[in-house]
């Protein structure tokens, strides 16, 4: 549910963005209480995003690390990273652009082998490729319209503002499809994860008799 909140609330930046964005381009035009209204819906659309990805990153990252304890049922071969990095990886300065991926991708390998009669199944990883990649462009294109915003602020520059204002948007557009991808990646792995669990045995060292 905080996923579809996200998808919701960033579409509303969009549209605080591209509304902002057409003001700049008409600034002869445009009157102060459009002006006001403008500045109203971009500070309110970024206090929105805050707070929804502050309830979205706490709530995911606690379903997160059980995701990956839950793995261990599976098999245990898989995991080379314990299981407290799918919590600190997100916090580690640029280990956690891969750390978290890392993470989920062995889950999700874990996780495959849960078929009843304790056979590898083959689970494609392009569900978690895609979010990940989706989700780390999302954060390089934001930052990106960030710098460019405060820099043209400062310069007062309306051309500089909209340019800025595309790349926020274009950052908003990669965030939503991210969170849907988001969405898919919790659902499958959830699924795999219902699935009986085949008890982890360690692999014999020996000839069996």
């Amino acid at each position: 549910m905080l996923l579809y909140a996200v998808i919701a609330i960033d579409l509303f930046a969009l549209g605080a963005d591209l509304n902002m964005r057409a003001l700049l381009g008409n600034l002869a035009t445009a009157t102060a209480q459009e002006a006001k209204r403008a500045d109203a819906l971009y500070e309110l659309a970024a206090g929105l995003q805050g707070s929804i990805l502050i309830a979205t990153a706490v709530v995911f990252i606690i379903w997160f690390h059980r995701s990956r304890v839950n793995a261990e049922h599976y098999t245990r071969d898989v995991c080379t990273l314990g299981r407290g990095w799918a919590i600190g990886g997100w916090f580690v300065p640029i280990g956690n652009l891969w750390l978290p991926y890392r993470v989920a991708k062995e889950t999700w390998q874990a996780s495959a082998q849960s078929a009843p009669d304790g056979s590898w199944r083959t689970v494609p990883l392009a569900p978690v490729r895609a979010w990940w990649t989706l989700r780390v462009g999302s954060l390089a294109v934001s930052r990106l319209g960030a710098v460019l915003y405060t820099k043209h602020t400062k310069d007062e520059l309306p051309d500089g503002l909209r340019q800025a204002l595309s790349v926020i948007a274009l950052s908003e557009l990669l965030d939503i499809v991210a969170a849907v991808l988001a969405i898919l990646f919790v659902r499958k792995l959830t699924r795999m994860q219902k699935l009986p669990a085949v008890p982890y045995a360690a692999p014999q060292t020996g000839p069996q008799l």
